[in-house]
């Protein structure tokens, strides 16, 4: 016995019943579905190619800058001067701009400087972000929503209205002039830290610190041997961010280390540049140097940035 057939679904704004009477808003809706049946053969495609050429668009406007630095490293003083910014340049094999931001540059230096303090940086910017997130979650005590409040408000805040209160503060310190004024400012813990720590926090059950409370350990203890090694997607998206973050930074180590000896990989470029000319090709070749290390982090752990705020988005 064959099953029963089952009516085909209308495709067809169905007819109003007699006798009802149709209304503005029943006619509108008739309009929208005849125009959208009649252009859906043409819309596809017309939307296909408009997201097509947004993405073109929006690679062009990323990689033309650095089009633009790579093919004036190669330039000779003259032939930068007197070429277009998009001109390629005559000769592809033409270092000699590398080696003079290099070694006149004391890019070596430079890098030293700058892993000291990112390294420094980041570890304690994670102990201090991690901790700060465990005490939110897990703490109840009062003013708790002032504290997450005051984080978020900071943020508001723009970085340059408050430089001047800061620099007094680091410089009451005596830290001016050394590496430690960079590491403490970047070592203070920001909004984006605390969120991702926060959101991969609650996925971890309470139940695991009423456990080890059971068993005699303390609020540190939970917090170093159970807490923290469960957050390692977290530190590992904290590092990455936060590392390219202080790698990146040229602000702070030129206003707090002036010195020659200080100078990090973002501000050693700055000896290429004076009050009677620029040497604008030997700064691009510097800037591919500082570019390269950046870039090839990004595309080795860009998986784990993503996973990491994508999971803590979601948990």
């Amino acid at each position: 016995m064959s099953a029963p057939t089952l009516p085909a679904r209308p495709t067809t704004q169905p007819e109003p019943a007699p006798g009802v009477p149709i209304t503005g808003a029943d006619r509108v809706r008739g309009t929208i579905a005849r125009w959208q049946r009649a252009s859906s053969p043409v819309a596809g495609p017309v939307a296909t190619v408009l997201k097509y050429l947004s993405l073109v668009a929006a690679c062009l406007f990323a990689i033309t800058p650095i089009l633009t630095i790579l093919m004036a490293s190669f330039k000779t003083d003259k032939e930068y001067r007197t070429s277009g910014p998009l001109t390629p340049p005559k000769n592809w094999f033409n270092v000699d701009n590398f080696v003079t931001a290099f070694t006149q540059g004391n890019m070596v230096r430079g890098f030293l400087n700058t892993l000291i303090i990112l390294v420094i940086s980041v570890v304690g910017s994670v102990i201090i972000g991690a901790m700060t997130a465990y005490a939110l979650d897990r703490f109840q005590f009062r003013g708790k929503w002032l504290v997450a409040f005051g984080f978020l408000v900071a943020t508001f805040v723009p970085g340059v209205t408050t430089q001047v209160a800061t620099y007094q503060v680091v410089n009451a310190f005596g830290l001016v002039g050394t590496r430690w004024s960079a590491i403490v400012l970047f070592m203070g813990t920001d909004i984006v830290s605390i969120y991702i720590f926060l959101q991969f926090m609650k996925s971890i059950p309470r139940s695991l610190d009423e456990a080890a409370m059971l068993d005699g350990a303390n609020r540190l203890t939970i917090f170093t041997r159970i807490i923290f090694p469960l957050l390692k997607p977290a530190i590992a998206t904290v590092v990455i961010i936060k590392g390219i973050a202080v790698y990146n930074e040229f602000y702070i180590p030129f206003l707090y280390m002036p010195q020659p000896d200080l100078q990090v990989i973002s501000t050693s470029l700055f000896a290429f540049k004076g009050p009677f000319g620029s040497q604008w090709q030997v700064i691009s070749a510097g800037t591919i140097l500082v570019i390269v290390p950046t870039l090839v982090a990004f595309l080795a752990l860009q998986r784990f940035i993503y996973n990491g705020l994508t999971s803590g988005a979601t948990k």
